[in-house]
């Protein structure tokens, strides 16, 4: 294709064609398109290696000479880009040309991409370097500890420590570690937030250590605000200016709900830490050319109707369409018809309909609300022109700009109704009218997403308990979590607003919510706080007891906090299953509290709603929140305020000022944060006795050459998991329960039950975090035919932690490896999902001191349709059948030894044949897709990789 696209006549020189290709291609797209090819390292090499001589040179009957960049950047759009390729792709392809180095991204790539109609369905890999970085402390804090342990392997080899170093912008926000340890009251913010210092005060300083070792890389402090929000409202660039020259903003970040910022017009979604460090160093993103889902919407929303249930809907359809591995995008004119922050919410839950990024192309709508938003008019100017000028701006009414998508689905937004999702999975959409007749089917149902096995006769239990000298009474369904959480809706007014008038109306009906129900507010900005206060509202949710706790994840990570202790008695009494209702989005079994079986994501006038009610069992149609002294029955849609209600208030008071004030201060305004004192040392000093930060063990006895790999011989299982092993079941999260081997370890090194803390705020330390992989309560092992964070030891037969049970397999000098079925390793955190299971299966040491790591993580998925991306930080991706066999077609019990030889000589997609001790013998496919990912594996990972390079200099 580039042969089509670019003739290049060569006068006077001998240069190589291939460098005069590039180089054109680049000047030429500069000249066209403004955007300063010329600025990047490969750009500029070529171009001062053509400097002694002009090119003249014809592309699709361009005539131009390579030399500088046109003095006026907007010009036309290159005639050779296909007008309807998806506008997703068109990034990528900006991306791959303006970063064209012939080495790590070659004209081959952006031929493919250019050919994209042709390439999507040929499993073609392309690179991609994204314009930034972000992350959250929880997975920026052990990528710093990598960067530190880098710097510290690099002058180990000999290099220069100071090369490890963010190439790219990087921005990390602090929201994951605040916990909703207090409520109900005035001050519960101020509590909170001096106790997360109190417990979070050896990651900070390590942090800010960080923020000053490493160029590039800026620290958002916490009590800021919530990562993906604060991205959306302050840290979005849309266009780079960089050198008085433009390109798109993109990002990827380590949290999978980074797709958020989809939803604004800039392309981005979620990595492993591993694979995000190695995008701060300089490295493209290698991926397969995915496939565009092109999603329309259409028709006018029903005026009671949230973004969180648009949301909802969505979810739950592309679930059903499978869009696992793919670009979703939006077009269609109802679109139009939706604000940013309500395509947000949508672009927010990508990681729970399983594609890889769901976009929105920038539009008007989009400059509309970087205006709302207080950002600069001048960069708004160039913002648009540029867009405009490249063909990324789109008119979502303009039907003749519609894309080519791989294939298109289709919601008209007047059918979607009020719902909820859960009460175990987000995808399992439960319309608002269903849920009480939904909550009782799954009560009754057998053990699994939509079922907790409860036997009939004990559906009506009931559990009095005393709590503030009163008397209550709890039940199957009974809500005791009611919590405004999580980006997904924290960041939109529209829903925010909704839920302070429908707390205001309740409040002025003499409605309120019983005391032992844990309710909370955690909004994602100091915006959301400023608007509620200044448009009345923010003392009605006072009073209902949706006091603002914290600016950070909060529930929505599992950061609930305690329970009150005579509400955990009743439950554990009756071996109720109660419910939390909360804004987020996530409600994986374990995830938002122990206590909680039953998990429900509603918008947040619903959360309310649910805590009025005091119980999920209740049909809002013909049932009444409360009844008042007088006899008046008062029902939900008494209270539920009108979205022109909503719009009046908005226009009013969510306005530019606003949003300008609170980030024009938000480096500086955290006193606490301020007053931390950091070392300011190039190479960290650790503390062999911190219990936070811990130099990892992946770099270890580190050398130069590489090592062969090495086959697995009789192996025995370490667990025998079922389908949907999320990265919540893997991944150390929540808090440390005082009987798990973490504690256990944690009580070694003299800490007490109330300094654990929680696994989110130990990533820093490895000797913790293996100790808490697997630990989920939630676990499903078929070795125990029960949910429980165990194992079976199979040569001893006895029962144990996880933890336990693979240290005694390598005391004896046994391989591991574990099978898995579909979806294993979906989900975020996927940094510890990856190093977790490595350690465990491969290097345990009591004392975590040093080891050896091996060449590779086996963990053998079988059944059909396995999607190993999720996973790809593991040594090697999960092997999968080659012919769609599940573990019970193949007779897998797990108690089998296997056996696989592994050839020296690697390939893409490899087929290998597993071996069972009894005789048995079926065919896998490793999960290594390209040649980039065989090359990070032959030396043992990206970072070891990038380490050896560093070095050679």
């Amino acid at each position: 294709m580039l042969a089509r696209i670019l003739k290049v006549s060569c006068r006077g020189c001998s240069i190589s064609c291939e460098a005069v290709l590039i180089t054109a291609l680049l000047h030429y797209l500069s000249d066209v398109t403004g955007v300063c090819l010329i600025a990047s390292p490969a750009a500029s090499a070529m171009d001062s290696t053509l400097a002694f001589c002009r090119h003249r040179f014809q592309i699709c009957g361009y005539s131009g000479t390579v030399g500088p960049v046109s003095s006026s950047p907007f010009t036309r759009v290159p005639a050779w880009i296909p007008e309807r390729l998806p506008f997703s792709i068109r990034v990528l392809l900006e991306s791959a040309v303006r970063n064209c180095d012939g080495f790590l991204v070659k004209p081959s790539d952006v031929e493919n991409i250019l050919n994209w109609k042709q390439t999507q369905t040929q499993t073609v890999e392309v690179p991609f370097r994204p314009a930034r970085v972000i992350l959250q402390d929880f997975t920026g804090v052990p990528a710093v500890v990598d960067f530190a342990a880098m710097r510290d392997a690099v002058k180990e080899l000999g290099g220069d420590p100071e090369k490890i170093n963010p190439v790219c912008p990087a921005d990390l926000v602090i929201d994951h570690s605040i916990q909703v340890d207090f409520n109900r009251k005035s001050d519960s913010l101020q509590r909170n937030q001096e106790l997360e210092f109190e417990r979070n005060r050896e990651r900070f300083q390590f942090l800010k250590w960080g923020s000053r070792a490493f160029r590039n890389m800026r620290i958002i402090p916490p009590g800021s605000g919530i990562v993906h929000q604060v991205n959306l409202e302050y840290l979005a660039r849309v266009v780079f200016q960089q050198d008085g020259f433009f390109y798109p903003d993109s990002l990827v970040g380590t949290d999978s709900h980074t797709t958020m910022i989809d939803g604004l017009g800039v392309l981005g979604w979620g990595v492993g830490g591993i694979e995000a460090e190695a995008v701060m160093l300089g490295q493209p993103i290698s991926m397969v050319l995915p496939e565009v889902v092109g999603y329309k919407l259409c028709g006018l929303p029903d005026k009671l109707i949230t973004s969180t249930d648009i949301v909802l809907t969505v979810t739950k359809h592309l679930r059903q369409v499978g869009v696992v591995g793919k670009f979703v995008e939006f077009f269609g004119p109802g679109v139009a018809r939706l604000s940013i922050a309500d395509r947000a919410t949508i672009a927010n839950m990508c990681p729970e309909y399983g594609a890889t990024a769901a976009f929105f192309p920038v539009d008007a709508v989009s400059i509309q609300y970087l205006e709302q938003t207080g950002r600069d008019p001048e960069k708004l100017v160039y913002i648009t022109a540029y867009l405009k000028a490249v063909g990324m701006f789109r008119d979502y009414t303009d039907t003749c700009q519609d894309p080519d998508y791989t294939q298109v689905v289709e919601l008209d937004l007047g059918a979607v109704v009020p719902c909820c999702s859960g009460p175990k999975r987000p995808q399992d959409r439960v319309p608002v009218s269903d849920m009480k007749k939904d909550f009782e089917s799954c009560l009754g149902a057998k053990q699994g997403f939509k079922g907790f096995q409860v036997a009939a006769e004990h559906h009506a239990a009931a559990v009095p308990f005393h709590f503030g000298g009163a008397e209550y009474t709890l039940g199957h369904g009974s809500v005791v979590i009611a919590a405004i959480t999580s980006c997904t809706n924290t960041s939109n007014p529209s829903v925010m607003l909704g839920a302070g008038l429908l707390a205001k109306k309740a409040v002025r009906c003499g409605l309120s919510v019983k005391p032992y129900i844990k309710t909370s507010l955690s909004p994602g900005s100091g915006v959301v706080t400023y608007y509620l206060k200044e448009s009345g509202v923010m003392d009605y949710l006072s009073q209902l007891g949706f006091e603002v706790v914290g600016y950070g994840c909060m529930t929505c990570i599992g950061n609930s906090g305690p329970l009150p202790e005579p509400v955990v008695e009743a439950i554990t009494q009756g071996d109720l299953v109660a419910a939390g209702v909360l804004s987020g989005n996530r409600n994986f079994e374990g995830r938002v509290h122990p206590n909680t079986r039953a998990n429900y994501l509603a918008s947040p006038p619903l959360v309310i709603a649910y805590a009025l009610a005091g119980t999920v069992r209740i049909d809002f149609e013909r049932e009444p929140l409360a009844v008042t002294p007088e006899g008046r029955e008062i029902y939900l849609r008494d209270i539920w305020p009108t979205r022109e209600e909503i719009q009046a208030v908005e226009r009013t008071f969510v306005i530019p000022s606003m949003f300008k004030e609170v980030y024009q201060k938000i480096e500086k305004v955290n006193e606490s944060w301020n007053s931390l004192v950091a070392p300011a040392d190039t190479l960290y000093s650790w503390d062999p006795k911190s219990t936070y930060i811990k130099s990892p063990p992946f770099f270890d006895s580190l050398s130069m050459e590489l090592q062969p790999p090495r086959s697995i011989l009789n192996a025995h299982v370490l667990l025998n998991l079922g389908d949907s092993v999320t990265t919540d079941h893997i991944s150390p999260a929540g808090n440390i329960a005082r009987t798990s081997a973490a504690a256990r370890y944690l009580t070694s090194r003299g800490l007490s039950p109330r300094e654990y803390n929680s696994y989110g705020s130990r990533r820093g330390n490895d000797a913790v975090m293996a100790r808490g992989t697997f630990a989920n309560i939630r676990l499903f092992n078929k070795f125990l035919n029960k949910q429980a964070p165990q194992t079976v030891h199979l040569p001893s037969g006895e029962t144990m932690d996880v933890f336990d049970a693979a240290e005694r397999y390598q005391q004896s000098g046994f391989p591991l490896l574990i099978l898995a079925g579909k979806e294993y390793g979906s989900g975020s955190s996927r940094d510890w999902a990856a190093k977790g299971p490595f350690l465990l299966i491969f290097s345990l040491d009591r004392l975590s001191g040093p080891i050896e790591l091996p060449s590779k993580l086996w963990t053998v998925s079988v059944f059909p349709g396995y999607q190993g991306r999720d996973s790809r930080e593991l040594r090697a991706d999960p092997p999968h059948t080659c012919h769609g066999d599940t573990a019970e077609s193949l007779g897998l019990t797990g108690r089998e030894r296997y056996t696989i030889l592994i050839p020296e000589k690697l390939t893409p997609r490899m087929v290998l044949q597993v071996q069972l001790d009894d005789g048995k013998t079926f065919r896998v496919r490793m999960r290594f897709d390209t040649d980039v990912e065989l090359t990070y594996f032959h030396n043992g990972g990206i970072l070891n990789y990038m380490i050896r390079k560093m070095s050679l200099g």
